[in-house]
């Protein structure tokens, strides 16, 4: 797939005319990156955007390995890094090659030059951030992150449902109305005169030692199922830390690439109403 093919397919240019694309595309640096190396870090200077002609790349907040917040995957004919051609800011993020990778760049005064002359094209650009901005507000009101109990579940053994069994039993009328029912029965049955002979007669030793073995297995099963509990109430939190973070990121960056690219088209308008007004007023004269 050529370089204006790849274009062609990205959103941010959907719209413009082949020759724009096949111009634009001529000004693109094609770069090589190893599995493994880093494309830019987070805060550094930002002047380019880069465009997937092969590979992958793993946007994210950086960390040790095993604490990077993943923003995104970057696969083949998408891009990244577009908010480095409007503001030119340190980068929001870091971008790190997870295979071997080709990237098209795209460099900020590239942009500028090809916009200078071509309002329209920017205004097309224009909306389809403004479209991309409405779909990420309508996937942000969906929840994102995945669900801590059903990942808990799957690791479960049979000893630990077992414990979360006995403290939801335990925690319930079922439990209550039961081990009455029993209390009750027994010791009807174990008064003077309703058998041959009691089973257990009075004082129902038999049945308190039974209560006692009870409560002594209930209490370590109820302990366990309450700290498996706190710690999936822990990574509950976490995860939510993580999307929220994410979300504020994406937000962000999303809201600078709109107001950076609106004041950008603005200007862009009025040097070309000013030029019009320019070859007007020699014509006239």
């Amino acid at each position: 797939m050529s370089s204006t093919d790849l274009l062609r397919i990205i959103p941010m240019f959907t719209g413009l005319s082949d020759a724009d694309l096949s111009a634009l595309s001529d000004a693109l640096i094609r770069r090589t990156y190893k599995a493994g190396s880093m494309i830019f870090n987070l805060g550094d200077a930002g002047d380019a955007m880069y465009i997937v002609e092969s590979g992958d790349v793993n946007i994210h907040l950086p960390g040790k390995q095993s604490q990077r917040i993943s923003l995104k995957d970057i696969a083949r004919g998408e891009y990244f890094g577009e908010l480095a051609l409007f503001d030119q800011k340190p980068r929001s993020a870091s971008a790190l090659a997870t295979t071997e990778t080709v990237l098209l760049e795209l460099k900020h005064n590239t942009l500028a030059n090809y916009l200078q002359n071509r309002p329209l094209a920017a205004m097309g650009i224009l909306r389809t951030m403004s479209e991309r901005l409405r779909e990420t507000n309508e996937m942000l009101s969906a929840r994102a992150a995945k669900n801590v109990d059903e990942e808990f579940d799957k690791h479960l053994s049979w000893s630990e449902r077992l414990a979360d069994k006995v403290a939801e039993l335990n925690g319930s009328w079922t439990f209550i109305v039961l081990l009455l029912t029993i209390a009750v029965t027994w010791c009807a049955i174990n008064v003077p005169g309703v058998l041959p002979k009691p089973l257990d007669p009075y004082p129902f030793q038999f049945f308190n030692l039974a209560l006692a073995i009870l409560v002594g297995l209930q209490g370590p099963l109820i302990v366990m199922s309450q700290n498996r509990q706190s710690l999936k109430d822990r990574a509950r939190a976490e995860t939510d830390y993580k999307v929220n973070l994410k979300n504020e990121v994406n937000i962000e960056t999303l809201m600078r690439e709109f107001a950076e690219l609106r004041a950008e088209v603005r200007g862009e308008t009025m040097v070309h109403d000013d030029r019009r007004g320019t070859t007007a007023d020699a014509t006239e004269g």
